[in-house]
């Protein structure tokens, strides 16, 4: 199965994101799934040619995780972009910043700080929270 380019990108409204990000991140985006697509067609050769034992395809599979999770974040990125209203201050997402940080304004400095650690790299974030027991 062979993985396409959605059309994700919304138009500009977030004024705290440079203009041309969406599409520095849509190019990005799009070799992220050409990548993918190559990796799974490189491990279907490699799995037809009985090869699967290999260390070449072990790094492969790990490559197809670096490809697959670009492309799929980039996805979530697209998708959250815009909006501009506030955090419900009694939502359970700023009850749990506020339990976990302090408060909202220091979740967003924290993750700020985390964006930006890799310098002129990487320079991503991702905030997400899995609900679990606790024994």
């Amino acid at each position: 199965m062979a993985y396409t380019c959605k059309r994700l990108c919304k138009t500009y409204r977030n004024g705290r994101i440079q203009r041309d990000a969406p599409q520095n991140h849509f190019t990005l985006y799009q070799g992220y799934v050409t990548n993918t697509n190559k990796v799974l067609d490189l491990l279907d050769q490699m799995l037809k040619a009985d090869k699967a034992g290999t260390p070449e395809f072990a790094e492969l599979k790990r490559r197809l995780g670096w490809e697959f999770n670009g492309m799929r974040l980039h996805e979530y990125y697209f998708e959250n972009l815009g909006g501009k209203a506030p955090i419900d201050k009694n939502g359970k997402l700023a009850k749990k910043m506020e339990a976990d940080f302090g408060s909202g304004e220091t979740w967003e400095k924290d993750f700020k700080a985390t964006g930006a650690m890799a310098g002129h790299r990487v320079g991503c974030a991702l905030s997400g929270h899995a609900e679990r027991e606790t024994d």
